[in-house]
């Protein structure tokens, strides 16, 4: 009779240690987790000092909350950076109009897409229906949006190797929600493909859209109530170790297309 209560009890502990493994798998997220739902606006404000509310209410413009969450899965790749600096990095500031009129006075309208890190990449921000207008003025480049839209970025790969970009939304990583450094780990893109990012990763299958709101409703704002950043987004951009991310670029591959074999002497 011992005997066998004993191995009841063993057989409990062994069917709970395998319930708590399991558990443990299927919640298993990155190193530095991922982002995570902002609080409710009441929880917020009691969380923070009333100054430091009260200024994010009365700041205009634009910034980015925690939008709709949607699938969109991702399944992360192995990458050995070939320095453990970036090969580039570039940034777009956006606000609405008035906004925009505001930052850089005289501006005039621009490609969606620019180049970062010499021209391994091309990004944008796309809303739903195109590209968000874009603007230049003194050697920055804004976007002009609007509150309540979505948006999502666009990045090109122009290598013919694969890169890694880090990528930030008011000054926090896409992928944890906490604040961005070029050390973080970021999206690999294959040679000559595009990464569309449509918002805060929230799991390996689903991520929450980035939506232009006020900076009172941003994620900065509700989730870790610091708004010093908002307005910018941000890549870095990495090329693999042992990779020549130059070899076989477009402005070469064009110039061999277009070899003359009886041509002139130079």
């Amino acid at each position: 009779m011992k005997m066998t209560a004993w191995l009841k009890g063993f057989g409990k502990w062994i069917a709970l240690g395998g319930a708590l493994a399991f558990a443990a798998c299927s919640s298993y997220v990155p190193e530095g987790g991922m982002a995570e739902m902002a609080p409710s606006a009441g929880a917020r404000d009691a969380a923070k000092p009333e100054s430091r509310t009260r200024a994010a209410e009365e700041r205009p413009g634009l910034a980015t909350g925690f939008g709709e969450k949607v699938r969109d899965p991702w399944q992360k790749e192995s990458f050995v950076r070939s320095s453990n600096g970036p090969a580039g990095t570039g940034m777009i500031y956006y606000n609405d109009e008035d906004g925009v009129e505001a930052m850089n006075g005289y501006r005039y309208k621009t490609e969606s897409l620019t180049q970062v890190a010499g021209g391994m990449v091309e990004w944008g921000i796309k809303g739903r229906f195109g590209y968000w207008p874009a603007y230049r003025s003194g050697g920055k480049l804004f976007v002009e949006g609007k509150a309540g839209s979505n948006y999502s970025i666009v990045v090109k790969n122009r290598c013919r190797s694969r890169v890694e970009v880090v990528l930030s939304v008011d000054g926090l990583d896409v992928i944890d929600g906490k604040a961005a450094s070029v050390r973080k780990r970021g999206y690999v893109i294959a040679a000559g493909e595009t990464l569309e990012v449509k918002g805060w990763r929230t799991s390996w299958e689903t991520v929450a859209k980035f939506e232009f709101s006020s900076v009172a409703d941003s994620y900065a704002n509700r989730r870790h109530g610091y708004t010093r950043n908002v307005g910018v987004i941000g890549i870095a951009v990495f090329g693999e170790k042992g990779v020549d991310p130059w070899k076989w670029m477009p402005r070469e591959v064009n110039t061999r297309q277009t070899a003359n074999p009886f041509a002139e002497d130079p």
